[in-house]
């Protein structure tokens, strides 16, 4: 039997390929240190815990497509207090913000259509485009600015006849960079110029420093018609497991076409749109909290990667994660290394190599990106081995 050029072209997640690798590190007894996944190990509120254990509905029945009712005007109260007003209909809950970023693509492009991505992008934007059969057109940051948003004319040279829309996350998913109020006006003067969506992945929203402000691609003016939110409570409340996001957009033939494919998967799940409801009251002290301790573990690792001779980084201004340029040819190559051959007191430790976050062939193989989800003791540790065990392949080869 001959699979579909769909199943044989789509990506295999370049962040989890070496998990195989820490699998028999950990066989042999060695502590891994995860850093190559953004799975934070802060608690999951309370509020959303005790929904689970306190559910007593005797079945556990199908919802409404566009997502319960009751969360959708929770969600309306919650985008209020970050100056977005909407409307229930403007709002459609999806299985996490995946199946929204999905959704986009489908409802906004024909099969063989382009989608510009800043690159290095979250890779598995990859495997969505693969799945509406859609082609990503490569826009290249670079770590040495910090991988700020390229000029005016860089991005119009991706635009082609077959562009349909501009896609990416803002805090960004590998870099950390924030795209600011002129960054987001400048995209919707193209995006009007030129007649495409903006579809902003904005699921780290509450993770932004040194005293800047997140903008939401629907804070832009005049573009109601091109803008697309996706958004997600994982790495919000440190919900991975939930799977539950959403997709925004005031274009209501937009919405109403978004409508029939959420429909055809028939609904989000129910209790964990239940236990998503239960956190949108949570007080701001929490996200204050967290943020401070997501701040701390950024200065950590950036502090460490600085003791380094020879690396490229921008200290990243939002999200949870940092792209290293090291002073190798060949990241991946190290990380194995690093699984395979050290370890320091039976510990080591795991990064995701950033090549597998680029679109455009040979970049990104002397990059790393690092996730600083653990805490404190546990990060310092992590940072510590990273250092030693690069010293020591630098030596060795």
């Amino acid at each position: 039997m001959e699979l579909s050029k769909r199943a044989i072209d789509i990506q295999a997640s370049p962040i989890r390929k070496l998990a195989p690798y820490a699998d028999e590190a950990k066989a042999k007894g060695i502590h891994v240190y995860h850093l190559n996944i953004g799975q934070p190990d802060i608690e999951t509120p309370k509020e959303i815990m005790d929904v689970y254990k306190h559910f007593d509905e005797k079945v556990l029945s199908y919802g409404p497509s566009q997502g319960l009712l009751k969360y959708r005007q929770s969600l309306v109260r919650y985008y209020e207090k970050h100056n977005m007003p909407l409307k229930t209909d403007d709002i459609i809950v999806t299985t996490a913000g995946s199946e929204a970023i999905i959704f986009a693509l489908l409802a906004t492009c024909n099969a063989g259509d382009e989608v510009i991505v800043p690159e290095p992008f979250y890779t598995n934007y990859n495997g969505f485009a693969s799945i509406a059969g859609v082609h990503i057109k490569p826009l290249t940051t670079y770590a040495e600015d910090g991988f700020a948003l390229p000029s005016n004319e860089k991005i119009i040279e991706c635009i082609t006849d077959k562009t349909k829309a501009i896609l990416f996350s803002n805090p960004g998913n590998p870099t950390g960079a924030v795209y600011l109020k002129n960054d987001l006006e400048r995209l919707a003067d193209i995006a009007l110029k030129h007649n495409l969506y903006l579809i902003s992945d904005e699921v780290y929203r509450e993770f932004v420093y040194d005293g800047l402000s997140h903008t939401s691609i629907l804070h832009i003016n005049e573009i109601e018609d091109h803008a697309i939110m996706v958004d997600s409570i994982s790495k919000r409340y440190s919900a991975c497991g939930a799977r539950i996001g959403c997709i925004i957009s005031r274009d209501r033939v937009l919405m109403q076409a978004i409508l029939k494919f959420a429909q055809a998967r028939l609904c989000p799940p129910t209790i964990d749109q239940l236990a998503a409801n239960a956190a949108v009251d949570i007080e701001d002290a929490y996200f204050i909290d967290v943020l401070q301790e997501y701040d701390k573990r950024r200065n950590i690792v950036y502090n460490e990667i600085q003791q380094i001779e020879g690396v490229v980084c921008v200290k990243p201004e939002g999200a949870f994660y940092i792209i290293v340029k090291l002073p190798i040819d060949d990241a991946e190559d190290f990380a194995k290394w690093m699984l395979e051959e050290f370890s320091d007191n039976n510990e080591t430790v795991m990064f995701a190599p950033a090549e597998g976050f680029y679109a455009t062939p040979g970049l990104g193989r002397n990059e790393v990106r690092l996730a600083y989800i653990l805490n404190e003791n546990a990060l310092k540790r992590a940072m510590f081995l990273f250092r030693k065990g690069l010293q020591e392949y630098m030596e060795k080869k």
